[in-house]
């Protein structure tokens, strides 16, 4: 059995000593220090990367992004971003489901890989918006199931629309060149980062015409920003290049809604029928309708003007004679 060094009255004395604080005690540990929580799976700017930077450059990137799908789509889908995230990338990957279009690309001169992955619906929307439709998306997929030639060409029709946007978002910051290197339709398959290394997820959503929701994510590994981190910093603190881009926004905005195409028609009279009466049309029947004063002029299937209908010439043509749209004086 151990014998004690101390009496159960000196342990006592001791005991009360160090309780009151006169006898001084060191037990290693700064307890004036103060200490700032930090969790290391959302690094927030002042210790790695500046989220708002990230935010700022998605903010301009959209602007663009949404010019170009218009030109090579002939509408405009709603597209936004969410809020940045900082994920552990094998977080990401379990959240993920195949098939994807996932595209593993070189964002030069940051060091390593990222990845564009892009939503089945997204592709299948765009699709049948390309092709004259109203950007039907598509309901749920094989696992196993390739993309076609045709779709994906419109998946490389949006890379080209999405770099050069992203291309120009990054360009008061840096200058950044995109290269694609792979695509794979399953994201196990594009290991950019170690499943417990940290990423820059970005999430584009994406809504079509009819009910079809998909989105886009843009993922950047988080070590690959780590070495620009007070360039990003810098920049998001001067606002360099705002402005600049703010306009050229503008400018490029007006350009594109004076070039879209529209259908203009005009409609000279309506008859109303039943269902039975049309299928009793043969060639050589004549239907009556009352003549209107004034035809009306029609743009994408809206009405717009009221118009007089007569010639110029050897033409037949119409004169605008009032709005029908408010807003149209």
């Amino acid at each position: 059995m151990a014998t004690s060094l101390l009496t159960s009255d000196e342990l006592s004395a001791l005991a009360d000593g160090v309780k009151d604080g006169s006898i001084p005690v060191d037990t290693g540990f700064n307890t004036a220090a103060r200490v700032r929580k930090h969790d290391l799976a959302s690094e927030n700017s002042s210790l790695g990367v500046n989220i708002s930077a990230i935010d700022m450059i998605n903010e301009k990137f959209i602007r663009t992004f949404r010019l170009g799908l218009l030109e090579m789509l002939r509408t405009s889908p709603r597209v936004n971003p969410t809020q940045v995230q900082i994920v552990r990338f094998g977080d990401y990957l379990k959240s993920l489901k195949a098939p994807l279009s996932v595209n593993v690309i070189r964002v030069n001169p940051l060091r390593g890989y990222s990845i564009v992955v892009i939503d089945p619906t997204v592709v299948f929307s765009s699709l049948d918006s390309f092709f004259g439709g109203f950007g039907k998306g598509v309901g749920d997929l094989p696992p196993g199931r390739l993309f076609t030639p045709t779709e994906s060409r419109i998946i490389n029709m949006i890379l080209d629309v999405f770099f050069r946007s992203l291309q120009d978002a990054w360009a008061p910051v840096m200058p950044v060149e995109f290269e694609l290197v792979s695509s794979e339709i399953n994201p196990q398959f594009a290991q950019i980062a170690d499943e417990n290394d940290l990423v820059v997820l970005t999430r584009f959503e994406a809504e079509g015409n009819i009910d079809a929701k998909g989105f886009v994510d843009l993922v950047y590994p988080y070590a690959s920003l780590k070495p620009i981190r007070e360039l990003l910093r810098s920049r998001v603190q001067s606002g360099d290049g705002i402005e600049e881009s703010d306009k050229q926004w503008h400018d490029e905005l007006g350009e594109a809604v004076d070039s879209a195409d529209l259908e203009v028609r005009v409609l000279m009279g309506a008859v109303e029928s039943s269902f039975g009466e049309i299928q009793s049309f043969k060639e050589g029947d004549v239907l009556y309708f009352k003549k209107p004063e004034l035809a009306r002029l029609m743009v994408n299937g809206l009405p717009a003007f009221d118009v007089q209908v007569g010639t110029l010439g050897a033409q037949t043509a119409v004169q605008i004679e009032r709005a029908f749209i408010l807003g149209l004086q």
